[in-house]
């Protein structure tokens, strides 16, 4: 049977390939792939030699019909990322849904993900957290969204890049200067570095201590005032709470989890409430 393969590659370290994931792309007829060169690494060190397609942010409306009729006339496709698990802040979304549309198969070959391996190693709470990527560039809208999500009970992890992470971490700054926050760079490769601080700290150590060179990962510590934690959401109806969290960035299907997570009560009342009402 068909099937598309999504398959976790490396985020540095070329050993964190596991035997399975080299198997299934030895095995299926095509590589999807963000950039080929990039990958072309990957598959030449592991001797791979299925082709190779490019499948990224510019032409994936018209790949997604390619690999999907692909697909449909039984031959099996891998989707790779240049690093870490494809459609974690990477193309894919899209064409996962239109494969099982379609009826087809889709199957996850798991691996390294740098935002994880970022928590793992910061210190920082890993009990509950929320994903956010990438930050909008507009300063506002970027002030606007770390407010909200500096609010949450939760360790927060984005991506940036190193000719952003300053600014970002001074905006952080100007919501929260003592938040602790852990800064990830080169992770699993010779020169990882992964350091926790005050975010006003933090600022003081970048391009001497911290060189702003490499992808980083960001975490920042939740907001675990006991009080906020348990009642920041008080005067808010059902509805509103859930909106809260759909404004930070979640789906309407995570954000009615966590009202209901965090008032006690029944998912479905939650569910029930915002759907009949809005």
């Amino acid at each position: 049977m068909s099937t598309l393969y999504l398959v976790g590659t490396p985020i540095g370290n070329l050993e964190d390939m596991t035997f399975r994931a080299v198997r299934i792309l030895q095995e299926v007829d095509v590589i999807a792939c963000e950039d080929t060169r990039v990958t072309g690494k990957l598959t030449h060190h592991y001797d791979i030699k299925t082709p190779l397609k490019s499948y990224h942010e510019h032409n994936k409306d018209k790949m997604t019909a390619v690999l999907v009729a692909m697909l449909e006339e039984g031959k099996s496709i891998a989707l790779v990322s240049d690093a870490g698990l494809p459609l974690i802040s990477d193309p894919g979304y899209e064409l996962v849904t239109a494969v099982r549309d379609s009826g087809l198969s889709v199957v996850t070959v798991p691996g390294p993900n740098a935002a994880l391996t970022a928590l793992m190693t910061s210190g920082l709470s890993s009990y509950s957290f929320l994903f956010n990527g990438f930050l909008p560039r507009k300063e506002s809208e970027k002030l606007a969204k770390l407010k909200l999500l500096m609010e949450q009970p939760h360790s927060i992890l984005l991506y940036e890049s190193p000719y952003r992470i300053k600014d970002t971490l001074t905006t952080i700054a100007t919501v929260d200067e003592q938040r602790k926050v852990a800064l990830a760079r080169e992770l699993t490769k010779r020169y990882e570095q992964v350091v926790t601080l005050p975010v006003g700290e933090l600022l003081l150590k970048l391009e001497e201590d911290i060189p702003l060179k490499g992808e980083f990962v960001v975490v920042i510590d939740g907001q675990y005032d006991s009080i906020q934690q348990e009642q920041w959401w008080d005067a808010l109806s059902l509805n509103a709470h859930v909106d809260h969290y759909i404004a930070a960035g979640q789906s309407s299907k995570d954000a009615i989890k966590q009202v209901a997570v965090d008032r006690g009560i029944k998912k479905r009342e939650v569910y029930e409430s915002f759907h009949i009402q809005s």
